[in-house]
């Protein structure tokens, strides 16, 4: 199953809701696209809902690290939202559980903008 990426924005903060796999190739290059093109159009407050994504390789975890420092180097903020155990546990494993702003809660991680 390749990634699929549904887009939804609640006030000014964009949610990414993803389903599939975020692997080497195509899923990677569709994450890449999909918030390149949000922070193309100025919209730089992203939460990346995983709860959806069954697998990450080590080339879908540069990804989001590529993804969270381009953010971040543009004035936006990435957010990660409903981790699934073993992505959860890989980011613990890599040391880059304490990276990110994760949050097992929509409103939550919707709050932590304001």
């Amino acid at each position: 199953m390749q990634l699929e990426i549904r887009e939804r924005a609640v006030g000014d903060v964009v949610i990414l809701e993803m389903f599939g796999k975020i692997t080497i190739g195509e899923g990677s290059v569709q994450l890449r696209e999909a918030v390149s093109s949000l922070l193309d159009s100025g919209r730089n407050k992203i939460v990346l809902n995983l709860g959806g994504v069954s697998y990450v390789d080590s080339s879908g975890i540069g990804e989001l690290v590529s993804r969270y420092t381009t953010t971040k180097n543009t004035g936006g903020r990435l957010k990660l939202l409903s981790l699934p155990k073993k992505i959860k546990d890989l980011l613990m494993i890599t040391k880059l559980l304490t990276v990110f702003e994760i949050y097992e809660d929509e409103q939550a991680a919707l709050d932590s903008f304001q």
